[in-house]
């Protein structure tokens, strides 16, 4: 396994978008695994309820199509079904992506569909949990989620789950004034209502 590099608060390196979003609660450490400069460019993040719609899962393939056509960077913790489901897609492409565990990378196994982007610079691993958090629990997963989010300058919830934990993410995320949207159905209007936008084409 690759050496660990650790992004230390307020030091070079570290992500200002990070404690502007995170304020007191932005981790002291930041662990990466991979290449560095990936998280230089403009970032999407995506996230989805772990039940989802069949036609949103369809649409949400489809948009990771688009994203890989495009190239375009993709950070996300990659827990649910759908989630996985995109960078499944996204791993056919040549676009780099962001892979947030919610746990530390110490001892992580890099999973072989994994290996060959890694090696060519493609993935980089990003974690906020140092080695004692040795597995994902509630609680670390919603940390990562707003560590993932502090990161993205776009961020895109393809379905949340009225009054789940998903829908409760949106709500802050608005309230903190990030850039949020959604994909077209009627499955989403309870969405919409909080404040957030449709994806356009």
């Amino acid at each position: 396994m690759d050496k660990i590099t650790i992004l230390h608060k307020g030091k070079t390196g570290y992500p200002e978008k990070v404690e502007r979003y995170m304020l007191k609660n932005a981790p002291e450490k930041i662990y990466t695994l991979g290449n560095l400069d990936i998280l230089n460019n403009n970032l999407t993040a995506i996230f989805c309820s772990l039940k989802c719609p069949g036609n949103i899962i369809l649409q949400t393939c489809d948009m990771a199509q688009k994203f890989k056509k495009e190239g375009i960077t993709v950070i996300g913790g990659f827990h649910s079904s759908v989630e996985k489901e995109v960078l499944t897609i996204l791993l056919q492409g040549i676009q780099p992506i962001i892979i947030c565990p919610a746990r530390s990378l110490e001892g992580m196994r890099i999973k072989p569909e994994y290996k060959e982007p890694f090696q060519k610079g493609r993935i980089i691993f990003l974690s906020p949990f140092d080695k004692t958090q040795k597995r994902a629990t509630t609680e670390t997963a919603l940390y990562r989620n707003h560590l993932v989010a502090s990161l993205a300058d776009r961020i895109i919830i393809t379905f949340a789950e009225p009054d789940g934990k998903t829908e409760q993410l949106c709500k802050e995320l608005i309230i903190r004034g990030k850039n949020v949207y959604t994909l077209k159905s009627e499955k989403n209007h309870n969405l919409i209502k909080i404040g957030l936008k449709y994806l356009s084409d």
